[in-house]
């Protein structure tokens, strides 16, 4: 089976380091599937999911706050403002942060304007969907 390396890159720390036989990404215009031998890209990416399937099918899912995506011959490269594993998100820091940017956007928080709530919102959304992902793939 022919596999793609994958490295996920947060400003904090490498999350990933892998092969791969399939990365799904949310870039600006939709998702992208990039298998090995894709064409050579940089994109960026919105606040969103990827999933990293491996060369014994396991599919592991990650939360990324948006970032840039570089594809080339032997490599797909996920460079991301803030990353983190499906299994490592805290839920209720993560539905805390969503109550607190929903307050701002009906207009009764103080703490952080519209335009940063709009992204934290994009952020907990895409953890809330990777922790969704991660129990259904327990329950099978």
């Amino acid at each position: 089976m022919t596999t793609i390396r994958c490295d996920i890159v947060s400003a904090e720390a490498e999350i990933f380091r892998g092969e791969a036989t399939l990365v799904v990404v949310t870039g600006e215009v939709g998702e992208l599937g990039i298998a090995p031998r894709h064409a050579p890209l940089i994109t960026r990416l919105k606040p969103g999911k990827v999933v990293v399937t491996q060369a014994n099918g396991e599919k592991l899912d990650f939360a990324i706050s948006g970032g840039i995506l570089e594809v080339q011959p032997q490599v797909v490269t996920i460079l991301a403002d803030t990353a983190i594993r499906a299994d490592e998100i805290d839920e209720a820091k993560v539905r805390a942060a969503k109550e607190e940017a929903e307050r701002v956007l009906a207009g009764r928080g103080e703490a952080m304007d519209v335009a940063e709530a709009q992204k934290k919102m994009a952020e907990v959304a895409a953890q809330l969907q990777a922790l969704e992902r991660l129990r259904k793939n327990l329950k099978h």
